[in-house]
């Protein structure tokens, strides 16, 4: 149950966020009447001055490197701010498999303590922190790139170049009233969290699954109703994640197959280590207690 309760807890934060973002969002768009250049925003506020500003600059640079082309200088913001946070999302990993590997251990305790959910979270939090398991892990990406998604909204209201300019069929500063681009960020973000469901079978039990199908259906909202540059960003980061995701996560069967074998570990390929070591040191204990059994059984006659 308290594994559960963590799980939940994660994604009403994840959602929470996301709703929050979309009130903070929602407030900013009055702005589009107050700045006329990127270089306004340096009288600006705090905020406008010290975070929005560069954010303007770093379109505005990318954009040169393609002839003006706002949306090719989106996909480079998604590829810097990505790998920035590429250390977060393999922390992220690890954390994980170690969760996949612990789940024996934790069937166990709640098995064991069924009768008193106080011993059986105390148990839960004693095993996470002995396999550095951070429940909270996978919210760290979202949370990271949630002031960056907020700063580049604001910068393409600023950005009278940004706003005007086409890509494709889209007017970047505009909603995609087409719907493609809303139905292709959800489509992607579907795809996401069905890939994560698929690595973590864990995540595919009740309420955790009702959520994961509300995420691309809030992302479907969001995307119709702002910005067509916004929704272009989550889609880019939406496919690098998928990407990602494929080699990070393509010996998952290997290491849930060891977790059928084994109890803990910090890690899944030492998991995988653990479960070779385990097998061959029980092979090796059957031999020699054969081995010996009949010569121990005379030596006692």
């Amino acid at each position: 149950m308290s594994v559960m309760k963590t799980r939940r807890g994660k994604w009403i934060l994840v959602i929470a966020v996301l709703m929050l973002s979309l009130l903070v969002l929602s407030g900013c768009s009055s702005a589009t009447t107050v700045t006329h250049t990127t270089e306004d925003l340096k009288t600006g506020s705090f905020w406008q001055s010290n975070v929005v500003y560069y954010f303007a600059v770093s379109l505005d640079t990318f954009a040169k490197w393609f002839n003006g082309q706002y949306g090719l200088a989106v996909l480079v913001m998604v590829m810097i701010v990505r790998t920035l946070i590429l250390p977060l999302t393999m922390k992220q990993v690890k954390s994980s498999r170690a969760m996949q590997a612990i789940q024996p251990e934790l069937q166990k305790i709640q098995k064991k303590y069924k009768d008193t959910p106080e011993k059986v979270q105390q148990e839960t939090m004693r095993l996470f922190q002995e396999n550095k398991v951070n429940p909270m892990a996978g919210c760290l990406p979202l949370i990271v790139q949630m002031p960056i998604f907020i700063a580049l909204y604001n910068s393409i209201y600023y950005n009278p170049s940004l706003r005007e300019h086409d890509f494709l069929w889209l007017q970047l500063g505009e909603p995609d009233k087409l719907f493609i681009l809303p139905v292709l960020a959800a489509l992607t973000t579907f795809i996401q969290t069905k890939m994560m469901t698929k690595m973590n079978p864990m995540q595919q039990q009740g309420p955790m699954q009702f959520m994961m199908m509300i995420y691309p259906v809030l992302i479907f909202v969001m995307s119709y109703n702002f910005p067509a540059a916004l929704p272009l960003y989550w889609v880019y980061s939406n496919i690098y994640t998928i990407v990602q995701n494929y080699f990070l996560y393509r010996n998952n069967d290997k290491i849930q197959l060891a977790v059928a074998g084994v109890g803990t570990v910090q890690d899944g390929p030492n998991l995988v280590k653990s479960k070779n070591n385990s097998n061959k040191g029980t092979a090796g204990a059957a031999k020699n207690s054969s081995g010996k059994g009949p010569k121990e059984a005379k030596k006692s006659k």
